[in-house]
């Protein structure tokens, strides 16, 4: 099974990292990107970048938006390119095909960002050279991590359970993009729909609460719907649908 999932995760990441003109233009966008979250950004914020925590929040939301720009073309992809029927035809287990694929995808968006983490950091105390040795706070930098891992999960398999059913890479990325905007917007317009006293009341317990108590529930509720969504893909994977489809 493990080797399976293995053979299925290499052979997309190749794909991954080759897309669109090979191994050096992969290699150019992932350069790309460390270039600007690892350097430009962290230039122009500074201290900040480490201290502010609308900043800490970017980097477990990295790994969520770098996933969405790829996770589309997971199984609408192997359609377009007339590749499912042949990955289908194989030995090879649903299971092992659906987690080799989240794998593949998971390491991209999240191997980006761990990749970024420590250029970033280098690069803010080369910036503010002469004061005391910035870095995270082991149990925030352990937080980051586990964070930005649990949000690639979360695009991987939100994304493929729309790639899934999707005829196209496009119509996959459309359908994710009104997703990710639903996730993104409606627990602010639900916020602000709330009553003022309510809202006032739910504030207050949220600044009395303890910071670390509130970061564990919320890493315990993105695992969960890791999980929810993982177990829903693996539902509506069916090999002899795919075919048929």
């Amino acid at each position: 099974m493990i080797a399976d999932i293995w053979t299925v995760l290499r052979k997309d990441w190749i794909e991954l990292t080759l897309a669109g003109g090979g191994p050096r233009a992969g290699a150019v966008r992932a350069a790309l990107v460390v270039f600007v979250f690892g350097i430009i950004i962290p230039l122009q914020a500074g201290r900040d970048w480490v201290d502010a925590p609308a900043f800490l929040a970017f980097w477990t939301s990295m790994p969520l938006l770098l996933v969405s720009g790829v996770v589309a073309d997971s199984f609408a992809g192997e359609r377009e390119r007339h590749t499912l029927e042949t990955l289908l035809a194989t030995p090879l287990s649903d299971r092992a095909i659906l987690l080799g694929k989240v794998g593949a995808v998971v390491a991209y968006g999240w191997g980006l960002a761990v990749t970024s983490l420590p250029i970033a950091l280098l690069t803010v105390n080369l910036a503010e050279r002469g004061g005391p040795l910035i870095l995270y706070p082991l149990p925030v930098l352990g937080g980051i991590l586990l964070a930005g891992l649990l949000t690639a999960l979360l695009g991987a398999t939100a994304g493929v359970l729309v790639s899934l059913r999707a005829h196209t890479v496009r119509q996959a990325q459309q359908l994710l993009g009104i997703a990710m905007l639903a996730l993104l917007f409606l627990p602010l317009l639900g916020a602000r729909l709330l009553p003022a006293a309510v809202a006032d009341l739910i504030a207050s317990r949220l600044a009395a609460t303890d910071p670390a108590l509130l970061a564990g529930l919320a890493l315990a509720a993105l695992a969960a719907l890791d999980l929810l969504l993982l177990a829903l893909a693996a539902a509506r994977f069916r090999r002899d649908r795919l075919i048929l489809d």
